[in-house]
């Protein structure tokens, strides 16, 4: 198993707990952005920056990624198609995205999108709670155990 994070937009504190996830446990985890990342703490950690460009680092993650492994992303788009290889996506607020409700979040997406387009405002994302962390930390967890066991 390896995590994948679309780390573009990935925040801080997620970012930081991965890093401590990678050096505890050894799992490899490689954060793709379209910019330089400074990323120190465990040899299992990958930097990889790829060109800049609408969906580029997805599209990376999505060509790289094999069934069984974990990918960090608040996109639901990118979700469903790691999903689609037998991937698993969790987001920053601790969501695991499965085949069971990544559509149903990609309806919701492109209503809302259409909503905007219209010239509604629908808002943004509320910042992360102390309970989005706990949430995330809790689910990655879960996969290091399971990666732990395996091994």
């Amino acid at each position: 198993m390896q995590i994948w994070v679309d780390a573009d937009a990935c925040p801080v504190v997620i970012r930081e707990m991965l890093v401590r996830a990678a050096f505890r446990s050894g799992i490899v985890v490689t954060f793709v952005a379209n910019q330089a990342l400074r990323i120190t703490g465990a040899a299992s950690i990958r930097c990889l920056q790829v060109p800049k460009g609408f969906d580029v680092a997805d599209n990376e993650i999505v060509r790289r990624v094999n069934a069984g492994d974990l990918v960090i992303s608040n996109d639901i788009p990118l979700a469903a198609e790691v999903i689609d290889k037998g991937a698993f996506a969790l987001n920053s607020r601790g969501e695991l995205l499965t085949r069971d409700n990544v559509r149903a979040r990609l309806n919701m997406r492109d209503f809302l999108d259409t909503m905007r387009a219209s010239g509604v405002d629908t808002g943004g994302s509320p910042k992360l709670s102390q309970a989005d962390r706990q949430a995330f930390a809790n689910e990655l967890d879960k996969f290091v155990l399971k990666f732990q066991r395996s091994r």
